[in-house]
């Protein structure tokens, strides 16, 4: 199997997200609020992972662009989730480059009163493993 089949394989894994179900009707990316700053954009995503088509999306700036508000879950008339495939890749990368792993003693640093349980529960998931 080739890496970017892998990758692939991870991606809709770590997704929980099947790319088949979209019959590309495009209204993900029409309720985009970020579409004007993506040069891939919701739907294209779904489409590229779908295809094994990941490298371009491993380099894209839509990766950071993408404000995880998931108004694209709620158009999806067929419950794509596109926004968790997008997560998925942005996890893809943070964890080829090895970048931005949480470890248990970083945490009194930077965890206050302040700082939701949910967050840090968030982060150890995202950077971790």
């Amino acid at each position: 199997m080739s890496h970017n089949s892998n990758l692939q394989d991870d991606i809709i894994r770590m997704s929980g997200v099947n790319p088949r179900k979209c019959m590309r009707c495009g209204k993900c990316s029409a309720t985009c609020p970020a579409y004007d700053e993506m040069e891939y954009h919701p739907h294209q995503f779904v489409n590229m992972v779908e295809n094994g088509d990941i490298e371009p999306l491993l380099k894209s700036e839509s990766l950071y662009r993408c404000l995880s508000c998931f108004a694209c879950i709620e158009r999806c008339p067929r419950s794509v989730e596109p926004a968790k495939l997008v997560e998925a890749v942005r996890l893809a990368v943070i964890r080829q480059q090895g970048a931005n792993r949480m470890k248990p003693e970083d945490v009194a640093a930077i965890a206050d009163d302040e700082t939701p349980q949910q967050l840090l529960v968030s982060a150890f998931r995202k950077y971790s493993k």
